[in-house]
Formats: structure tokens, sequence, C-alpha cells
């Protein structure tokens, strides 16, 4: 869950998105980032809405996820034990809701969203890390991207940061290149 969304945060940048611009405009997009990610349900502390302030430092926070997940082996592991330490968490495990046990990272009271999100994305990328390799981090393989990610697949030929916008897009341009070179019927 904390590589994925690692890998998911660091590409909502304009940096990555530049066609479709940034994907965290408001508090309230990423009030729906959070929820498409199963972040509810006791997962992080905090509670509420959003603030402007929390987005402000969630900007703040993707720009370093980005940096340790295109880092060497060992500078990602020092980025990734940064983002949790300096959210005064330390990782646990746990069991999860389905009694199945799982690292997770325990921050403080009163750690902002940000410093939570840190921890779980800094816990995800050590333990993707540990469990696969440094050979599942990658950059996106379209080549109008920036994009980054952890390939967490169980196959691993995972080759796009966003598989429906960024693979769908090359899909469509490689179809689009064929159907220009057949003879018209």
């Amino acid at each position: 869950m904390g590589a994925v969304l690692a890998t998911d945060l660091a590409n909502t940048s304009p940096v990555v998105r530049h066609t479709t611009g940034e994907a965290l405009p408001d508090p309230a997009a990423l009030e729906r980032f959070l929820a498409e990610h199963g972040t509810g349900g006791g997962i992080l502390a905090h509670t509420g809405r959003p603030s402007r302030n929390d987005l402000e430092q969630v900007h703040a926070l993707r720009g370093e996820v980005r940096a340790a997940l295109q880092a060497d082996e060992e500078e990602l592991v020092e980025r990734a034990n940064t983002l949790i330490t300096g959210s005064g968490a330390g990782p646990l495990l746990r069991r999860d809701r389905d009694g199945r046990w799982q690292w997770c990272a325990v921050v403080p009271p009163g750690v902002p969203l940000a410093g939570e999100l840190a921890a779980l994305a800094g816990v995800g990328m050590l333990g993707a890390l540990r469990a696969l390799g440094h050979e599942r981090f990658r950059r996106c393989a379209s080549p109008d991207c920036e994009g980054t990610f952890v390939d967490v697949s169980r196959a691993g030929r995972r080759r796009y940061c966003m598989p429906n916008l960024c693979g769908n897009r090359l899909n469509v341009a490689n179809h689009r290149a064929r159907r220009a070179r057949r003879p018209p019927a």
C-alpha cells in the first residue's frame, strides 16, 4: 500500500502530468486521492478534510518521494529512512482488517497529514526494496512521460507509471501509426 501510494503521489505532479496538469490542485482533490488509496479506517490518524496547508505540505512531500523513487539503492534507503524518522514514526508489525500481518508506521499525535503520508510512503518503499529489489523502481516507458514508479505487480513487468494513462496513450499512438502505414482499401 505504501509503495503504491508513493508511486501515485509522486505522479500527481505537473512535472509528470505536463499534458494534464496538477492532479492535486485543491484540498478536495487531495481528499479524493486519500480515499482512492484507502487511507481511511484508522490507517492515518488525521481525520477530517485536508486543509490548504495540508495540500501545500503534501505538494512538498511528493518532491521528496519522487527523489527517493528515482534514487540509486543506497540513496533510496537514506531518503526513505529520512521520510520515516522525520515524521517521528517507527515501523511496527500489526494485523490489518483481514487479520494479516502488515508493516505500518505509527506516528506520534499531532503529526500533520504530510508527515503521516511520508511515513507510510517511506515504509512502503523500504518494504518493496527489501522484498522485490531495486530493479522494481523504474521510470515510465512512455517517451512523453517523466513518471516514476515501484512495480509491485506479481510478474514484475509493469512499464508505465500510470498504465491507464501512459500505456493507453502509447497504445493508441502505435495503433494510429500502424493504420497510417496500411495501404488504402
